[in-house]
């Protein structure tokens, strides 16, 4: 594997998509390849403060109330 591929798949690695063979070769190419795997630490960073920011706030009832009753009136798009 090179660093074209291993920056192509690392997505797929981070979220676990990849069979185990890949996984296994992504495995290796990040633990020799310092550039590629300073990519790997930056995303993986990168996403788990995306999901911690996106999952901690919640709409009030009231205004998700009003956006669900707003959907359900509003008539659909035409083409």
């Amino acid at each position: 594997m090179d660093c074209r591929d291993c920056l192509e798949r690392l997505y797929a690695f981070l979220d676990q998509e990849l069979g185990p063979v890949d996984f296994e070769d992504m495995k290796a190419h990040l633990k020799d390849c310092g550039d590629c795997g300073e990519s790997f630490r930056f995303e993986a960073r990168f996403i788990r403060i995306v999901r911690d920011c996106g999952t901690s706030d919640v709409a009030p009832a009231e205004l998700r109330e009003r956006i669900i009753r707003r959907l359900r009136e509003e008539s659909p798009p035409t083409l």
